[in-house]
């Protein structure tokens, strides 16, 4: 029989405090606020050991790297200085196209530019771009890339080529937001060549623009030139092409259009005034025709010649008929004086008459020489008329060849002022690009920054410590604290115990120095964290009988064996009355760590289970009675015979005798006797290797049996280890510990 000492101090129970859990799903897995601190916990190791590389990386980079400098010029694009040169442009010409601003970006990386550069500032004989020092790491790449084949040493042309993009790589220009100005940054070893290369670039960046526009403009000039020869020519042969067919077509051009037309619109005036004339005169004739059968001497016919001399012969007449009158009146018209004075009115009537047949005779002059004018005037028009229309297609392609003679003047006159335009362009050129912020020697490094790396290197370490640790814990299937345990099983976990196995065990025994633990190292964790699956246990009891105790595993060699052992001492060595019973008949591995020479036992009390007491071993330093399990060889029928009425008749017999009965039943997967005998078990304990066992051979044991589901008391995690165990449990402060004694 296993003998022991006594413990000599005591501790608290080992019980993980709950918190608040804000979970989520990661393939799977239940990822909780509480469990991602404590694999923080358990993987601060790793972490850290990441940060660290990590920044041992960035601090040997920061060593081996070549400071740069960078060294920034800004140009302008401004059309104000080209406005000076365009009459015509007004405010909306100021605007520059955005494509033409990222144009000028592309310009500025352009390979002519940039070779431009190499060859002026003879870079192909500098070390930096012409690869004759290129660091070790580089130098390497090179001579094994030359294994593989090479046409021998570079030409001059791919020097420069390897010059231009290098130049190319530290070249880096952009547009300052949405503004017109560029930025552009040059990176070298060197600052004064970092500022001499930028601002070489930017000169030759203004230098090229006006070489660019002068030689376009002059392009253009040349051509313009040459085109307004040949529209002159153009020009002046469709001029004399219009002459020559108006001579031979005696067409006559006038300041009013041609003589033809001018001539035939006088006509017609002519001949519409001659109408008129004639109208008139055959009125005024017709009148004084009409006045003949009339009497001369009544006054309408004087008003209507309105004639001086009809006027003065009808005064004299009118006195001398006054006379007539006053003498007829008085003398008598026998009377001579009345006679002479009637012959004398004859005779001014007579006057008057021929005076009117006078002006008749002039009137009918005047109808006859009108309507001779009239005739004549017809007669030409209608010569004029026949006239034109006879030259009218002649008139058709006159237009023409007008027409064609105007739009070749008028295109060289547009090439003519475009070639003055281009001219006085040529002369004055001036670029829309200017240069309003020269490079300087920057007088410290761009690259590698300092500070950043390091923080970039904590930051991307601790991302990668994190994330190795998470993948870690998440892609392991094991379970490590009592949060994983209740995910997995729904039930408390009742404590974690520390792996109390020597460093090397007795080859015979290699269980025997640890089956009394308890006994022992009575304030040890191990001890304390059994004391509190004790309560438990003695809290189940206060609401229903719980005397008959199993402690199982989903697996062999996961500690249950241990577990079941030192649970039985303790309890003996609080007082009670405890019985442990070697329940696994296969390994029958607590039968040789407590009792091997043992003669009798479980088997031998089930034949008769008043007579039990015959088979008990007890232990002398805890009080713990023990029954054995014997047998000859492993037992084909071990599940019937656990399982069996006479062990519920022997269990029921020992039920009256002890306060606590402790079962090591066989593991829960490979045999099938902890299922058989759970009917007869009034609690489970369920023992868990800490680290090894995984979640899905305990989902798999779980799930096979609801009679163990239903009589689960709870499960403790066993063999964790020590050092993780104070990693994962610092947030509870450096005290925490002081109340465990491990040693004797």
């Amino acid at each position: 029989m296993t003998t022991s000492r006594f413990p000599e101090m005591f501790q608290p129970r080992d019980q993980f405090p709950q918190r608040p859990r804000y979970a989520i799903e990661v393939g799977g897995t239940t990822l909780s606020a509480e469990r991602a601190l404590d694999i923080v916990r358990r993987q601060w190791p790793l972490i850290v050991a990441i940060v660290a590389g990590t920044l041992a990386l960035v601090l040997v980079y920061l060593i081996v790297a070549t400071p740069m400098y960078t060294a920034n010029a800004r140009i302008l694009m401004d059309t104000r200085q080209t406005q000076v040169l365009d009459k015509d442009s007004g405010t909306a010409n100021a605007l520059i196209d955005p494509g033409f601003v990222d144009s000028q970006v592309e310009i500025l990386q352009s390979d002519d530019l940039l070779l431009s550069i190499v060859r002026r500032l003879k870079l192909t004989e500098d070390s930096e771009f012409n690869g004759s020092d290129p660091g070790l790491i580089p130098l390497v790449i090179g001579k094994v890339i030359a294994m593989f084949g090479s046409d021998g040493p570079p030409s001059k042309e791919r020097v420069e080529r390897g010059a231009v993009e290098l130049l190319q790589k530290n070249l880096k220009v952009e547009r300052v937001l949405t503004t017109y100005v560029l930025s552009m940054n040059f990176r070298s070893i060197d600052p004064n060549k970092a500022a001499q290369i930028a601002n070489a670039i930017a000169d030759a960046y203004i230098v090229g623009a006006l070489e660019a526009k002068y030689q376009s403009t002059k392009r253009a000039g040349e051509w313009l030139q040459q085109r307004s020869a040949e529209l002159r020519e153009q020009a002046t042969a469709s001029d004399r092409a219009v002459q020559t067919f108006k001579a031979q077509n005696n067409i006559v051009g006038t300041s009013r259009g041609l003589m033809s037309e001018q001539q035939l619109a006088d006509v017609n005036s002519q001949l519409i005034a001659a109408h008129a004339a004639t109208a008139e005169a055959k009125a005024r004739l017709d009148r004084i025709e009409a006045l003949l059968d009339k009497d001369l001497v009544q006054p309408t016919v004087t008003d209507a010649l309105n004639n001086t001399v009809i006027t003065r012969l009808r005064a004299q007449y009118l006195d001398l008929a006054a006379q007539y009158a006053d003498w007829s009146t008085r003398y008598g018209k026998t009377h001579q004086a009345a006679v002479n004075l009637s012959n004398r009115m004859d005779e001014l009537r007579k006057a008057i008459a021929d005076e009117v047949r006078r002006i008749a005779d002039a009137y009918r002059s005047e109808y006859e020489i009108a309507k001779s004018r009239e005739t004549a005037l017809e007669d030409n028009l209608k010569n004029l008329v026949s006239q034109a229309g006879s030259t009218s297609q002649a008139q058709v392609k006159l237009r023409d060849l007008e027409s064609a003679a105007d739009t070749y003047r008028n295109l060289y006159n547009n090439f003519l002022e475009k070639l003055q335009n281009a001219t006085q362009n040529q002369s004055f050129p001036i670029s829309e690009a200017r240069i309003i912020s020269t490079a300087v020697k920057p007088d410290k490094k761009s690259s590698p920054k300092t500070l950043l790396a390091l923080a970039g290197g904590l930051l991307g370490g601790l991302c990668f410590g994190f994330g190795a640790a998470f993948t870690k814990e998440l892609m392991s299937d094991v379970l490590r604290s009592p949060n994983d345990v209740e995910d997995q099983l729904g039930v408390k976990c009742l404590g974690v115990l520390p792996d109390i196995r020597p460093a090397r065990a007795s080859a015979d025994h290699p269980e025997a120095n640890i089956s009394s633990y308890v006994v022992e190292h009575p304030f040890s964790r191990f001890a304390e964290t059994l004391r509190n699956i004790k309560v438990s246990i003695d809290v189940a009891r206060l609401s229903r009988e719980v005397k008959v105790i199993g402690i199982l595993s989903s697996l062999p060699k996961e500690g249950k064996t241990t577990v079941a052992a030192n649970f039985g001492h303790l309890t003996a060595l609080t007082g009670h009355r405890t019985l442990l019973i070697d329940g696994d008949l296969h390994t029958r591995s607590l039968t040789r760590a407590l009792a091997p020479h043992s003669k009798t036992g479980l088997v031998e009390a089930l034949k008769d289970p008043h007579s039990f007491g015959y088979h008990i071993q007890r232990s002398k330093e805890s009080g713990l009675d023990f029954l054995p399990s014997v047998v000859a060889s492993r037992m084909v029928n071990s599940a019937d015979v656990i399982a069996s009425k006479s062990m519920a008749d022997l269990l029921a017999v020992v039920r009256e005798e002890y306060e606590y009965i402790v079962i090591d039943l066989a593991p829960v997967m490979p045999v099938a006797d902890a299922k058989a005998v759970s009917h007869l078990v009034d609690a489970m304990v369920y023992v868990i290797e800490w680290g090894r066992t995984s979640r899905n051979a305990l989902q798999e044991s779980m799930a096979s049996s609801e009679g163990i589901q239903k009589k689960l008391l709870g499960a403790v995690l066993n063999r964790a280890n020590p050092k993780m165990l104070k990693r994962i449990e610092a947030y509870k402060g450096s005290h925490y510990n002081s109340y465990y004694v491990e040693g004797a």
